[in-house]
């Protein structure tokens, strides 16, 4: 008996449409981001009241109007234009389709948007917000989902038949209802699928990088590990042993491996799975391919796949062993099922077929490993890869998670476990970063790295070296490093730190949004992200001394601590002069992200001058310019006495053969002096002549000093010093060879650098460094 009116399936299926000009026209109206109408000209003025505009030169006895869709339109059209980019060529064209799911009259759903091919059904349900907001509870939406699909399937397999798979998905834009809740989970359990930004993203990238072989990843990603067939795939293969792993030998159409394949593209949209790794395909180098292929072209290596979990089924019936080799011939059954082999390398050459007219009569050779960990499987793809095209620095730093979640050395899991938290403050959709991270492929508007550099240095985390956390890190961190069991803690730790730094953030986009929402200002952008990290961290470490949080607050808690700061900081940015402001932010270089997380700190201290960490202590003598006209001062008087003392002494030693003695360095401040007039001269200074003695380095000295460390002149002469005796000082560090006598030298030219760049306030002396020139000065100057 007919589960719905056979009238009523007729009703149902001229809402669809397999036409394809009036799908085309139907794709070039949805993709537009306008209603469009053309009216009577004296219908005009009601139309413009209902918010409609003129936007072209008016026709003979039309009106040309336009009217931006509505965000819920926007986005129902949006999904309609991806899946008829993907092929669907049987789609609803109103907003009317209502699917009946029982026998009564009020039985019955709107679906959004439907698309039927020759495999599958897609009933698709759009959710939509203009601006990002918290997700609703959609618990009895979910909850009743079970029963109406049973329905839907009904009425679906009168219209097209039994055999097409149908797959409901659950759509959402702009809404922040995070992968892990319990109303995701509700919907996963009736085996549909969630469809957020992530995944609209993911899909766009595909076709941009696939075209029409975009279909197969999709399809992949909606029905992976189910069967698309019945029955195994039998192909004739030969096992093998290598590194400790199975693997198998074997050719098969590139149109059966397309389906049974599946790319783990390290992108948000996967984030889901583990590992995932490959880049997104090149367009030209796609193109390029298929056209090869189709001239006739072959690929004599291998394609590798890993057969996953959902490929348990894979049974491999060998014939008799050779006598002359380990391995064996036999059958490979694999499951004809979606997404069960895992492309390691080789994602080119299986989709460049896609579009060859070669995929059905071709095969290709592939090698074969079943459920390899995920390890194991990562580690393919970079030593497949470590002699091709470089991994980007995010790609590197998003693979560390799975790389070494589960590594026996310290330090390495502490990368895993900052890849971890930066993936989560980027992918989570409830978070203030979300799509505002570069993760994998995704590029976005911050990189992956600043993140790391901040979580590395911030004392969020512990640090590290090999196997042993390094002493002190631990104590003002998130993370216990006396649990013993890493993965809870890893796992814990995550948790904590993403809830906190989401807290961070979310403050200062709700109570500060003209902050927030500026690109490459303060808070989002490169500079700015190390710099806020950072400063949480130094607060975190400075409640934590005091007392009012430990490694195992609650995020809310830690985050009370330290909101005063917070404001502090917000409400001084909001009072920058223009000038100041314009200053900080023209800062660039490797500097430039320690100046700004320093210029941070100086405006909390500004409202709390109990927070005075030492390293802004530290910066803040830096910015002394009395300080720092008194070391230069100090330096340059010691630099003076070096010149001269050196001069005198090489004289007394050699006479008028001085500078025979260092000829290779008078040649090299001969070298100097003369790129220095040229340079002058260029510049329009003219040309003065520069003695080359005005050309030493402190080093040249250092190397003279050494090299005639205790050499007398041939004629005794008892009022005679020797480099020894008057150039050894005790700098702290030792007092017994020749190199702990001189080390002063090498922490003098180290000050130096620091004194010579006026310009350059991060590179001034502070308080203790000027007190060591002080010293230098009474010992060498003030005494000679």
């Amino acid at each position: 008996m007919p589960f719905i009116d056979a009238f009523e399936v007729e009703q149902l299926k001229e809402k669809l449409s397999t036409d394809a000009s009036r799908l085309g026209k139907l794709y070039k109206a949805k993709k537009s981001e306008y209603h469009n109408r053309n009216v009577d000209h004296n219908s005009v003025e009601d139309y413009l009241r209902d918010g409609w505009e003129e936007f072209a030169k008016p026709l003979k006895t039309k009106t040309k109007l336009r009217k931006l869709k509505s965000h819920d339109h926007k986005f129902e059209d949006d999904i309609w234009c991806q899946l008829y980019e993907l092929g669907f060529r049987n789609l609803n064209y109103g907003r009317d389709f209502a699917l009946p799911y029982g026998k009564g009259e009020k039985e019955r759903k709107q679906i959004d948007v439907i698309a039927v091919n020759e495999d599958s059904i897609l009933l698709i349900e759009c959710k939509s917000a203009k601006q990002v907001i918290k997700a609703p509870s959609f618990k009895t939406e979910f909850e009743g989902l079970p029963l109406r699909l049973g329905g839907f399937k009904k009425t679906l397999a009168q219209m097209f038949g039994k055999s097409r798979k149908v797959k409901y998905i659950f759509a959402t834009r702009n809404i922040r209802l995070p992968r892990d809740s319990s109303d995701v989970k509700r919907l996963e359990n009736t085996n549909s699928f969630f469809y957020n930004d992530n995944t609209f993203d993911y899909v766009n990238g595909l076709l941009k990088a696939y075209k029409n072989a975009a279909h197969y990843q999709f399809m992949a990603i909606l029905f992976r590990g189910e069967y698309i067939k019945k029955g195994a795939l039998e192909v004739p293969a030969i096992e093998g042993k290598m590194g400790g792993l199975t693997y198998y030998m074997f050719s098969v159409e590139p149109h059966l491996l397309l389906k049974l394949g599946f790319i783990l593209h390290r992108t948000r949209a996967n984030e889901a799975e583990m590992p995932t790794y490959q880049r997104l395909l090149v367009p030209s180098r796609l193109k390029g391919i298929t056209k090869f292929i189709d001239n006739g072209g072959y690929f004599p290596n291998s394609i590798i796949v890993n057969f996953t979990k959902q490929a348990n089924r894979l049974r491999f019936e060998p014939s008799v062993r050779g006598e002359d080799s380990k391995s064996r011939f036999g059958t490979l059954k694999i499951p004809n099922a979606y997404a069960i082999a895992y492309i390691i390398d080789g994602q080119h050459r299986v989709y460049a077929y896609a579009n060859s007219a070669h995929k059905e009569s071709n095969t290709v050779p592939v090698v074969a490993f079943n459920n390899l960990d995920s390890t194991d499987q990562l580690k393919i793809f970079m030593d497949i890869n470590e002699n091709q095209k470089a991994v980007s620095t995010t790609l590197r730093i998003t693979l560390e998670e799975d790389l070494y979640w589960n590594a026996d050395r310290v330090d390495s899991r502490l990368k895993a476990l900052r890849s971890s938290v930066i993936q989560k403050l980027g992918g989570d959709i409830a978070s203030s970063l979300y799509n505002k991270i570069s993760i994998g492929e995704d590029k976005a508007l911050l990189s992956a790295n600043p993140f790391a550099s901040a979580l590395s240095r911030s004392e969020l985390l512990p640090s590290a070296k090999g196997n042993s956390y390094v002493e002190g890190t631990g104590e003002k961190s998130l993370y216990n490093v006396n649990n013993n069991n890493h993965e809870e803690e890893m796992s814990r730790t995550r948790n904590s730190l993403v809830a906190f730094l989401n807290l961070c953030y979310g403050f200062v986009e709700s109570d500060y949004p003209k902050i927030f929402e500026r690109e490459r200002y303060f808070i989002v952008s490169n500079r700015g992200t190390f710099a806020f990290i950072s400063l949480i961290g130094s607060l975190n470490s400075f409640e934590s001394i005091k007392g009012s949080i430990t490694p195992v607050s609650k995020p809310e808690i830690r985050f009370a601590a330290i909101e005063k700061y917070l404001r502090a900081l917000m409400r001084e940015l909001q009072k920058l002069e223009k000038e100041e402001e314009e200053r900080v932010l023209a800062q660039l270089g490797s500097g430039a992200d320690v100046a700004w997380l320093r210029f941070f700190q100086n405006l909390v201290n500004k409202k709390y001058p109990d927070y005075e960490p030492a390293e802004l202590v530290d910066w803040k003598e830096r910015q002394d310019q009395e300080l720092q006209d008194k070391g230069r001062r100090l330096g340059t008087n010691t630099e003076k006495f070096l010149k001269r003392t050196v001069i005198t002494k090489l004289k007394e030693l050699f006479g008028s053969n001085w500078e025979l003695e260092i000829g290779s360095i008078q040649r090299a401040c001969e070298s100097r002096a003369k790129e220095l007039m040229e340079k002058q001269y260029k510049e329009g200074l003219g040309g003065t002549k520069i003695p080359w003695t005005d050309m030493f380095y402190v080093m040249d000295y250092k190397k003279i000093i050494e090299s005639y460390w205790s050499k007398r002149p041939k004629k005794e002469d008892k009022n005679f010093k020797s480099f020894e005796e008057i150039f050894s000082y005790d700098a702290g560090y030792g007092f017994n060879s020749k190199a702990e006598k001189l080390k002063w030298l090498s922490i003098f030219n180290s000050h130096r650098n620091s004194w010579a760049h006026e310009g350059t306030k991060e590179k001034g002396l502070n308080k203790e460094e000027v007190e060591f020139l002080e010293r230098l000065d009474a010992h060498f100057v003030a005494s000679n």
